[in-house]
This record gives C-alpha cells, structure tokens and sequence, in this order.
C-alpha cells in the first residue's frame, strides 16, 4: 500500500468520523473542547482497563476454582504431622 493512498484512506476515516459525530458543524473552538473531551474519556477508560480489569480477573478466576475445588490444602503431609 503506497502512502499517498494511505493518506486519502485516513482523511476518508477522518471525513466519516465527523459525519458521524456531526463535528463538521461545529465551530473551531467547540471541535477543540469536544475532541479533548474525547480523548480525555479514551484515556481514562484504557487507563481503568489497564489497572483494574487484570485484578478482577484474577479475584474472579480464584473464585471460580475456589468454587469448583473447595479448600484443598497444598500438600498432605502438613495434614498429617
């Protein structure tokens, strides 16, 4: 894929972004706050995703074993002595 082509792809995303947003109606000033707005939101939910999914992930995967096998101790011999 050549660049220039490359290039008309993106504006053509772009262009479809702002149709879809209707950003093309609005005035400098409010395209600026809207798309910080915007970007500030993706930000914020990449960064929650980032930290905090894993931990509640792995919580609910050791409940889900904790479910299926019970309190099972690590070895036997400690149950002996």
């Amino acid at each position: 894929m050549d660049i220039k082509s490359m290039k008309n792809y993106l504006y053509w995303l772009y262009c479809q972004f702002e149709l879809i947003t209707c950003s093309y109606l609005m005035e400098p000033w409010e395209k600026l706050l809207f798309y910080t707005f915007n970007f500030t939101m993706l930000v914020t939910v990449l960064y929650t995703a980032y930290v905090f999914v894993p931990v509640h992930v792995s919580m609910a995967f050791q409940f889900v074993l904790h479910l299926l096998f019970g309190n099972q101790h690590e070895n036997t011999v400690s149950i002996v002595k």
